[in-house]
Parts: structure tokens; sequence; C-alpha cells
């Protein structure tokens, strides 16, 4: 029975009985099938009962809505729901291996959808949270069990950072999990799945995705300069052809919010369970692609490299820089994230 279409009369009588069905992969938190209604082939999407259930389900119905306003698409349409059961019945997409320069169709993609909503859609969405108190507390603590010095003026400027980061204007309809695997090359384009973590904020935090290295996802990369400044440069010509204005601010704030999160280090399931970089100095594990501590080395290296003198975060990146020193060194078989993703 755990396997059986959840089809409903509701369904069948908006849509058509459903043939040819067959189960197909997904996360802990779903069941996903490939059927065909009236010939034409679907993907049928349940989130299992569980903690959060209906909040992912409502948020993820939501944020379809709101992105299918895009044209042309960058998600699959929406072609029913059924709130009881929570299903979605969703156009099927023929994925494509995605090119060597995947990146820059993807941050066109990603900023497209940024743009599907307004100031006038602020509420239909959760808004996006920034780190906490509780999160600097973390990374300063780290820093110290690595025998760096921590000088006032880095907590001072992580405060100022969550400031700004809590009281930041946006509401770009924002992903929450725009990782490789949710993203689909079709013929037509890049389009987006999975909006379980969908809410509102501004698209800086999910552009930065690319320069920190996908903070949130099982399959990490850090592609090369050339292919990241085109993928940046056409994320920021699509958000001003979708919205008549240009991007404001750059990627710093953005960046260093996913710096302090030690959720950011393990997969969904983990995530507030634990203070993650508390473990870092004696434990190194595996997630996709990377360790913890190379995903920490690559990060710690990117806010360095940003936040130059007369920085507002300065004094943070000398910080990143000696922590990364001292991560190299305890560590030196530590490799670089891989540039393609698999």
């Amino acid at each position: 029975m755990w396997s059986r279409l959840p089809f409903g009369e509701r369904l069948r009588a908006e849509l058509s009985s459903p043939r040819r069905t067959r189960r197909l992969g997904s996360s802990p938190r779903s069941r996903v099938w490939r059927t065909e209604l009236s010939g034409t082939p679907v993907v049928v999407k349940q989130l299992i009962e569980g903690p959060g259930a209906a909040e992912r389900y409502a948020r993820e119905v939501a944020a379809l809505r709101l992105a299918s306003r895009v044209d042309p698409p960058v998600v699959p349409a929406l072609l029913g729901a059924d709130p009881v059961e929570r299903v979605l019945v969703l156009e099927h997409l023929d994925h494509r291996s995605p090119a060597d320069d995947w990146l820059v169709g993807y941050a066109e993609a990603l900023a497209r959808l940024h743009a599907a909503t307004t100031a006038d859609d602020v509420g239909l969405l959760p808004a996006w949270s920034a780190p906490t108190g509780d999160d600097i507390g973390s990374f300063l603590g780290l820093a110290r069990t690595l025998g760096c010095t921590v000088p006032s003026a880095v907590r001072t400027e992580l405060d100022d950072l969550l400031n700004r980061l809590t009281h930041a204007s946006g509401h770009a309809l924002l992903h929450g999990d725009p990782c490789p695997g949710n993203d689909m090359h079709t013929s037509s384009g890049v389009r987006f799945i999975d909006f379980e973590q969908a809410s509102l904020g501004h698209g800086l935090v999910e552009l930065a995705y690319l320069r920190i290295g996908f903070p949130t996802c099982w399959c990490v990369t850090a592609p090369a300069q050339p292919l990241l400044n085109a993928a940046e440069s056409a994320y920021r010509t699509a958000w001003r052809r979708a919205t008549g204005a240009d991007l404001q601010d750059d990627l710093t704030d953005s960046c260093a919010s996913w710096l302090l999160r030690g959720d950011a280090l393990v997969e969904r399931a983990h995530r507030g369970t634990a203070d993650h970089l508390s473990k870092v100095p004696t434990k190194d594990w595996r997630w996709g692609t990377a360790t913890a501590r190379q995903r920490l080395v690559h990060r710690l290296g990117i806010i360095s490299g940003m936040t130059m003198s007369g920085s507002e975060l300065e004094n943070l990146g000398q910080l990143a820089v000696a922590m990364r020193h001292a991560m190299l060194t305890r560590w030196p078989a530590l490799q670089p994230l891989r540039a393609q993703r698999p």
C-alpha cells in the first residue's frame, strides 16, 4: 500500500484516470511516480506524512503557482493538487545531461524565477530566515578551537551583518534548495523542481550558491573563475530584463551568511539537531561529493578573497584566512572542491 499511486476521485474527475504508472526515485520526504493521463506523461508527487509535511506541501504549491507567471517557463506546470493527500500532479519534463557551461543557463533561469514575485506577494510564502546569534557563537567557537585569535571587532562585524541580513528588503521567489538535481535541463531551457523550502527574500541569497559552493546541496562544485563570472553576469542581465532594475549590492553578505551556518554542512534530515561546526575539529564526514571540512575550507577561502581592505567584513576576512590556514595545516590532505558536477 505504501507505493500505491495516491490518485483519488477528485483528481480523476479533473484530469482523467492514470495509466502505465511506475515509481521514481525521490527524497525520503516524498514519493514520486511517472504516469500517463489521456496518453500524456505526468509526474505525481506526494509529500509523506511527518513533521512539517503540511507546510512543505503548502510552500511547494504556492511557489509553483507564483512561478507559473514566468514565460518561458522556469518550473513544470502544476496540473492538479490534492491538499488532503498532499499530492501534486506536474508536467513531465525530459531532462538532458547538462552541458559543461550549464551554470550560465542555470543562473539565467534562477534570476527569472526570483523575478516572478513582487512586493504585492509578501505573505504568500514565509520570509527567508537569516543566521542567528547562535550561529555566530558556534563559528567563533570553532575559530578558537582551531587556535585562532578572535578580535572583538569580528563579533561587532558579525552582529552588524546579522542586522543587515535580517532587515534586508527583498521579495524574490527563493527556491530554498536550488541544487544540482533540482534543476531540469530541457530542450527549452532550465526548469526547477522541489520547492518544499521556498520562501521570499533577496535573490542574492541564492545567487551566492554559485560562488560559496551550493551550501544546502549534496553536489557541491567550485567552478572555474571565467565560468563563475559568466554565470553571475547572466543572472544580473536576466534580472535587469525581467524587472527593469539593476541588482543592488554585492554578494559578500550573502556568502558570509552561508559561512556561518553549521547546518549548511549536513543534509536536511540532520539540520537543527546539533552544533555541527563544533564537530569539525574532531570529525569529518562526507555528504555527497565533498566532506564537511572541504566545504568549510572552500567557504573560508571565498570569504577571505571577498573581504578586502575597507570592506565592512574586513576583520572577518582576516579571521577566515587564519582559520583556513589552520585547517590546511592540521589536515594537509584536504582536496579542493571539484569543478564539475557529476
